[in-house]
Formats: structure tokens, C-alpha cells, sequence
């Protein structure tokens, strides 16, 4: 008989639903606590979403003292930090919702944590588990392409702007740079092998969130609405990076990796306002190359699969809890990403390049 996990969930918005959702199709997960700062909210989420046997709190730390193996936090980007040191030290193994934290301070002390404590930390960038976004990676490792001297990456929609706590700097941290930037900074990173940032220049605005022409709460946006930036790696590895949540244009224009033999050419899948980011799967994959003598270019068959990606994601935990395997997207590597967005915002502020500093 399977070993049988007690997980809960923390934070009970939109996304903790989905959570629910995916835990309740594994036959050897038990989802015994709920919690959330409002009172009564956790017994009000237990109630609509049929976990009669789960107990309400209205904290996290009242959680954590209960009988759990791990947990799902859900709660707005504010609180990934306080929430995922705790949960960590108090010996459960943690699914973070994207993005990992606010700063990149609150970053290292995760990831430090994690390593001290041996407990889990894993991140969900539930896109990884696209059977084409893994064709993708294993194209640009494979040495196909050569060195990869760059990358480009991003995405945009051209309306599609949240509000609530995702405009407000105080929630979130950052605006279309947290909430969407970090798929695509994930989908490039993960398929270079996460190097490490050295330098980073860039630009952000908000023309389009602070407009009451094109945003009902103008009057509250705090965070940018588009970004830019040119990161170099270490291994002389250059990315431009650009994502934004409205613009007067169709899109930003493909994700690529150039390589000294090959060049690789990739698109989203999707349609409409929402669309054109790396929140989901990949449209088309193209192989630019030379071959007998001339140039060319190889469609990369795309992979059918009728796979729920976010369920997938909590499997992959949920069963990583249970047989004792590493975190399946480790916060160590998303920390690169953190340092990045960073750096991002850092030097957007001051208008010139920064250093990107990060622990040995």
C-alpha cells in the first residue's frame, strides 16, 4: 500500500481551488487543514469545496502545528516569504505558487532555509510539464544548436491586465514582470541550464495601467505594465527579455535561441486578449540550419497530449513527499530568476546597468 501524505493548503483564493482540485485526484493525498488570515474564510473554503475533514485556522502558524507532511501555499506574493520560512522550519515540504517572493533577499533566505531545514521547497511553473516545453530544453542542451551565445524571451499581451493585488506594490512586488515574466524567464533559463546573471539593463513603465482609458483602477496601479532588458550570463550568454501586460502592437515577437550551428525559433500557444505568453504550451518550434550548402529550416514535430500541466505539477510534488525525492523545480534554481527580476527593477529605477550579486 502506497504511503498516504496529510497536506494543506494555505491561502484560500482562486488558485488554492485548483490546488484542491489536483490533490483530490491523487488517491494517496489527504488534504486535512486549511488556513487563511481572513477569520472564517478557511472554514467558508472547507465548506464550498467539500473538505468537511479539514480542520479551519486563521493562520498559518496554526497550521504548521498540525499533523502535516507538507503544504500548498496560495497566498498573494507578499507572503511567499514569511510563509514558505515558516512552513519550512516547522519541518513541512512546500509547493510555492509563482513568483517565488518579492525581493531577492526574501529569495536567498528561502532557498537557505530549505537547504538548512532539508525540507522541500518546490515552485510552480507548471508549464515545465508540457511534453513540447521538455522537447525544447532537450534541443538547446543537446549541443544541436552549438554554443548558444543568445536568447530571447518574453511575450506580451496586448490587453490583458489584472487588478486587485496584482497592481498594488505593497501585494505583489512587481506587476507583468512577477505575475507573467517569470514563465518565460523560466521557460529560457530552464533550457540553458539556469546560468548564473552577471549584469542587467533595463526599462519599465506603466503608460497603459495608470490610464483610465485602458484600466478601471488607474488611480491604484502601482507596478509596471511592460518591461526590457538585456541580462548577460556567465559562459558569455546574452538574453533580451521583454513581457508586457498591454501594448498597441499584436506581439513581441517569438522566443529564440541562437547557437553558433543552429538557431531554434519558438511560439506560444493561445489566442486572444490573454494570450501570447508562456503561461501555457508552445504553438510552433522551428530548426534554422545550413544543410548541403544551403540555408534551411525543419519544422520540430510538436507533441499531442491531453496532460492537465497543473495537475501534473502537484502530482509530481505530492509524489516527491512521498517517495523522498529532491524538490521537482527546486527554489535554489528559481532563485536565479528572482536575482534577475531584481536586477530588473533595480536598474529600471536608477536608469543604468547593475551588478547582479548572489550567494556562493
Amino acid at each position: 500500500m502506497d504511503k498516504r501524505i496529510k497536506v494543506g493548503i494555505i491561502g484560500t483564493g482562486g488558485i488554492a481551488r485548483a490546488h484542491v482540485s489536483a490533490y483530490r485526484k491523487l488517491p494517496f493525498v489527504d488534504i486535512v487543514a486549511v488556513a487563511d488570515v481572513i477569520p472564517g474564510k478557511a472554514r467558508e473554503f472547507a465548506e464550498a469545496n467539500d473538505l468537511a475533514g479539514a480542520a479551519p485556522f486563521d493562520s498559518h502558524t496554526d497550521l504548521l502545528a498540525y499533523d502535516l507532511d507538507a503544504v500548498s501555499i496560495c497566498t498573494p506574493n507578499v507572503s511567499h516569504h514569511r510563509t514558505s520560512v515558516d512552513s519550512l522550519r516547522a519541518g513541512k515540504q512546500v509547493l510555492l505558487e509563482k513568483p517565488m517572493s518579492v525581493t531577492l533577499a526574501e529569495a536567498i533566505e528561502m532557498a537557505q532555509t530549505s537547504r538548512e531545514t532539508g525540507a522541500m521547497l518546490s515552485i510552480g511553473f507548471q508549464p515545465r510539464y508540457d511534453p513540447n516545453m521538455k522537447r525544447l530544453q532537450e534541443i538547446v542542451q543537446s549541443g544541436r544548436l552549438g554554443k548558444v551565445y543568445y536568447a530571447e524571451t518574453g511575450g506580451g499581451r496586448r490587453r490583458g491586465m489584472p487588478g486587485g493585488t496584482f497592481i498594488r506594490k505593497e501585494l505583489a512586488g512587481a506587476g507583468a514582470m512577477a505575475d507573467i515574466g517569470c514563465y518565460s524567464l523560466d521557460l529560457a533559463l530552464n533550457a540553458l541550464g539556469y546560468p548564473r546573471p552577471l549584469t542587467v539593463s533595463a526599462f519599465t513603465s506603466n503608460h497603459f495601467g495608470t490610464n483610465p482609458l485602458y484600466h478601471p483602477e488607474a488611480s491604484r496601479f502601482e507596478v509596471e505594465d511592460v518591461g526590457v532588458a538585456m541580462v548577460r550570463f556567465e559562459n558569455d550568454i546574452v538574453l533580451q527579455f521583454k513581457i508586457s501586460w498591454a501594448m498597441h502592437m499584436d506581439t513581441l515577437g517569438a522566443t529564440m535561441f541562437l547557437g553558433t550551428d543552429a538557431g531554434l525559433k519558438v511560439t506560444p500557444a493561445g489566442t486572444g486578449p490573454w494570450s501570447g505568453v508562456w503561461d501555457g504550451s508552445i504553438g510552433s518550434m522551428t530548426l534554422y540550419h545550413d544543410d548541403f550548402g544551403g540555408q534551411t529550416h525543419t519544422p520540430v514535430p510538436l507533441i499531442g497530449h491531453s496532460l492537465n500541466l497543473f495537475d501534473e505539477k502537484v502530482r509530481d510534488f505530492a509524489e516527491a513527499v512521498r517517495d523522498g525525492r529532491p524538490a521537482p523545480i527546486p527554489g535554489e534554481q528559481i532563485l536565479i530568476q528572482q536575482a534577475v527580476i531584481d536586477g530588473v527593477l533595480r536598474s529600471a529605477e536608477h536608469r543604468r546597468e547593475v551588478s547582479v550579486e548572489l550567494p556562493e
